[in-house]
């Protein structure tokens, strides 16, 4: 390796080390919030460490694997065995029959009105009723069923006197289970960063992954940007909802094999202009 390579190598580490460094100043503030030790953390990037050598490995002699990792990754042969020995914390399920339905209920033409959102519906009965959500989302759980379990998550309400369900939240934020909000922050924000890794890695299209900035703003403009931003979302899952429904049945009819699966999310934050913006100006 010349000295060009070896400059312009050490130049892209320490711009990859300084964005890894943003990535952690969060998952610091969260850990250090629920008393998880730094050699904890320590422990998992050893195993992420070990698990994509593994990856990258894959095809190669066997017998040489450990040695091939220990090279790549620093770690001694001793270590890496040791940690292809041991298991790492497994993320809580997020999907579930209520998510699902709640999906489908704010995503589907017939279930929401002319602003995009949701709207009553009948308990019993033909589209759009949630008898007949219920049922385009499950065989194995009886309507009543889903509909007693969305209630106890304070999804819906069912008022009696009309029979009619009414859909309390449009987003599922279960905050009276801590795991399950975990997950739902592995898999979205982990997604979302395996999709912008796999682009830095190859030719930037592998994955759809942008962003959008508006500075210099005023507190009640982002008031009124984050009703925006909510009006986009709405109309992009009623949007796409049936679009992608309308694949998989496609897929299904033609008896293509469905084994792909594909996450679209849409985020906001909405904080003070840090020092290098406002002298950007």
């Amino acid at each position: 390796m010349n000295k060009t390579t070896s400059d312009a190598l050490q130049t892209e580490q320490q711009a990859l080390l300084a964005a890894i460094g943003h990535l952690l100043k969060p998952f610091a503030t969260l850990c250090l919030a629920k008393g998880v030790p730094i050699q904890a953390i320590e422990e998992l990037v050893r195993h992420a460490y070990v698990e994509a050598a593994k990856q990258a490995c894959e095809g190669d002699n066997p017998e040489r694997l450990t040695s091939r990792i220990s090279t790549m990754t620093g770690l001694t042969r001793r270590e890496v065995g040791r940690i292809q020995q041991t298991s790492t914390p497994q993320l809580p399920a997020t999907r579930s029959v209520a998510t699902d339905l709640l999906t489908h209920w704010t995503s589907q033409a017939a279930y929401v009105d002319k602003a995009k959102k949701p709207i009553a519906i009948p308990r019993q009965g033909p589209t759009p009723s949630f008898e007949a959500l219920a049922a385009s989302v499950t065989k194995d759980v009886h309507a009543r069923s889903l509909l007693a379990e969305m209630v106890r998550l304070n999804l819906v309400i069912h008022h009696k006197a009309t029979d009619t369900v009414e859909l309390l939240e449009d987003i599922f934020v279960p905050n009276d289970d801590w795991p399950q909000m975990i997950g739902f922050l592995g898999t979205n924000v982990g997604d979302h960063l395996e999709a912008a890794v796999t682009n830095v890695l190859g030719d930037g299209h592998q994955h759809f992954e942008q962003a959008l900035l508006a500075d210099e703003l005023s507190s009640e403009s982002v008031n009124e940007a984050k009703a925006l931003i909510s009006a986009q979302w709405r109309s992009l899952m009623t949007t796409l909802g049936p679009q992608l429904q309308a694949l998989m049945d496609a897929d299904q009819a033609a008896q293509r094999p469905q084994d792909q699966a594909i996450r679209i999310g849409l985020y906001s934050l909405s904080k003070p202009m840090s020092s290098t913006e406002d002298s950007s100006k």
